[in-house]
């Protein structure tokens, strides 16, 4: 029973076990989080109280060329426009400098927001299960410990139809272009994917971060989406094309049935300001 739970991401008792860490990050990438740990403070100074690394790096599924390099930042105060921009302009340089990399991702938020009540089971879960420490203490000694139930499915991604509105407004926006839809196209993918599995995340009782996987585990309990899921996971991984017409079917087909869904089944996310 316990090795059956260690296989589905949970401990002997339960409970999501942290999915990364730094010794499982791949060679290839280990000087670029090196480079990463020894700029922060110089580039935040006494602001930053913790930095994490996130994402495949981490958990040693990186792809060299093809992955990029996901942080996390908690900040002692709210984050300014020019804590944004010293955190693009640091992943902007290590992008230049390491080819092993495609791109560099990083979120910003304060200590406060962090270990609010109100973030507990969202970002609050996703440093302690999903997020592995780099530098600074780890805010997770201050958080509960996380099982796959209906609430935690909830927080996580229990607003998908509030965010639909937005990303239609995103594609409007977006240049007509191939080159400008794909980055779209993964990033709404990933969402979508995630959404699903999380949909079904207490049901099937276990976690991962495997977007094949996890559409593979959404289409078990919705067959009639399964085909469906599948295509968007691989549309996760590597967009071969910006079609408009993916976009539309995802805010207009997929999206609204997923939002419907998950708040029938689990309810609708806690407001936030």
């Amino acid at each position: 029973m316990a090795e059956s739970a260690r296989r589905r991401g949970l401990d002997a008792q339960g409970y999501i076990e942290r999915e990364g860490a730094l010794g499982r990050i791949p060679r290839a990438f280990r000087p670029v989080v090196a480079t990463a740990r020894d700029r922060l403070p110089d580039v935040f100074g006494d602001r930053l109280t913790s930095a994490y690394l996130y994402g495949s790096i981490p958990r040693g599924t990186a792809r060299v060329g093809a992955s990029d390099l996901d942080l996390l930042l908690a900040l002692r105060g709210e984050p300014t426009e020019a804590d944004r921009a010293d955190a693009d302009a640091l992943g902007e340089a290590l992008d230049k400098e390491f080819a092993q990399i495609d791109g560099v991702g990083t979120l910003l938020f304060s200590r406060t927001r962090l270990l609010s009540d109100l973030e507990t089971y969202d970002l609050g879960w996703f440093v302690a299960c999903l997020c592995t420490p780099l530098l600074g203490e780890d805010l997770a000694e201050y958080l509960p410990r996380y099982r796959l139930d209906s609430r935690l499915a909830r927080e996580t991604n229990g607003d998908l139809a509030l965010l639909l509105p937005r990303w239609r407004e995103r594609i409007g926006e977006t240049p007509d272009t191939d080159e400008a839809r794909r980055p779209l196209i993964r990033f709404m993918s990933r969402h979508l994917v995630r959404t699903g599995f999380t949909l079904v995340m207490p049901r099937w009782n276990g976690w991962t971060s495997d977007l094949k996987e996890m559409a593979e585990l959404f289409g078990a309990y919705y067959p009639e989406r399964a085909a469906q899921m599948l295509r968007v996971a691989v549309l996760g991984y590597e967009p071969n094309a910006g079609d408009l017409a993916i976009l539309r079917s995802y805010v207009d087909d997929l999206g609204p049935w997923l939002a419907e869904e998950y708040a029938r089944v689990h309810g609708v996310k806690a407001p936030r300001p």
